[in-house]
């Protein structure tokens, strides 16, 4: 079962990032792209009728923690406490700039609510990615199970780090730059005329930023963690994994360079997806790896919890799941095609 769980949250986390990035990617380039304000309301009708159900996927993912691996979620929300609530401070002003911006017509009105939606979509994929590279580096566990981390220390990879290190701003490097890239695809699939062309163009310089940091980010793992490899070792058929993300990259341009942008946008999921699911593979069984000896470290078997909640929770995740992805397949049929400025609020 703990095996199970295990995936089933990288899943629901794969989900979130895949789905919600190319959100938060719209709003990295909104400042950027528009030259206009019918272009700003095109970028912000792009996302506006599945933003907000794409984050459910967050939710879930923190649900699905809290029931499987509750000593998981007690020490890392404990732990990471001043991150989280920046975190929840950031998405509360993105959605609030999503909703507001619309309310009034005044240009300083729309204007400040443009840079809010900037400020958040850019610093939440800085501090995701941070945390996940928080997650791969570890941290400073003690016996009870806790810790606690500044946001910064000296800047070095230690057994006392900060949130933020060099490895870390890595993380959160690449984090911003795929989600960016991954928010331009998906620009270019949704738009038309002069704004499709140049969420193309920054797609094609982004990618060429994402291979860069892509290259870096292997061995910037191994300096920061030398177990890192380890899984893949023992197990070659994991080196599949590395093998699909360089496929992805090169599926990026290779399909942009044809104006086949759907599939362009899929190979960017498929790259996202792929960094988080490797990720995963170096990590398991490992939940939280500490900095501050092997003994300290979260595992599958130590944070499981009981075997009769373990099974009656999977019947009622499976059912929600299935009522969740019915909700998706409904929603994203009802606003396929390309977005434009007719009707109220949202519509297509």
């Amino acid at each position: 079962m703990g095996f199970i769980w295990f995936w089933l949250v990288a899943i629901m986390l794969v989900a979130y990032v895949v789905l919600d990035g190319f959100d938060l990617g719209v709003g990295i380039l909104h400042i950027f792209l528009a030259r206009s304000e019918p272009e700003r309301q095109v970028m912000i009708r792009s996302i506006g009728p599945v933003w907000d159900g794409n984050e459910v996927w967050l939710l879930a993912g923190g649900g699905t923690l809290y029931f499987a691996f509750p000593l998981l979620y007690a020490s890392a929300f404990s732990g990471f406490y001043l991150a989280l609530m920046i975190v929840l401070w950031l998405l509360i002003g993105r959605a609030t700039a999503v909703e507001l911006r619309m309310k009034i017509d005044l240009g300083v009105w729309k204007t400040f609510f443009d840079g809010i939606f900037f400020v958040s979509s850019t610093l939440l994929a800085v501090f995701y990615g941070a945390a996940l590279a928080n997650v791969i580096r570890g941290v400073p566990l003690h016996p009870d199970g806790y810790f606690f981390l500044p946001l910064w220390t000296d800047w070095r990879v230690s057994p006392e780090p900060g949130i933020l290190d060099w490895y870390t701003v890595i993380g959160g490097v690449i984090a911003l730059v795929a989600l960016a890239l991954h928010g331009a695809l998906y620009l270019v699939v949704k738009t038309e005329g002069d704004l499709q062309q140049r969420a193309r163009v920054a797609a094609g310089r982004l990618w060429i930023a994402l291979l860069i940091l892509t290259v870096i980010s292997l061995p910037a793992s191994v300096i920061a963690r030398p177990d890192t490899l380890d899984n893949y070792r023992s197990h070659p058929l994991a080196y599949a994994v590395p093998l699909v993300v360089v496929l992805s990259l090169l599926g990026m341009i290779y399909f942009g360079r044809k104006a086949e942008d759907r599939g362009a946008f899929l190979c960017s999921s498929m790259y996202l997806a792929v960094m988080l699911v490797g990720a995963a593979t170096a990590l398991y069984p490992r939940l939280l790896p500490a900095t501050t000896g092997l003994q300290y470290d979260i595992t599958i078997d130590r944070a499981l919890a009981g075997p009769h909640a373990l099974h009656v929770g999977l019947i009622w995740w499976s059912i929600g799941m299935l009522l969740a992805l019915m909700y998706f397949v409904i929603v994203y049929r009802m606003f396929r095609g390309k977005v434009s400025l007719q009707g109220e609020g949202y519509e297509h």
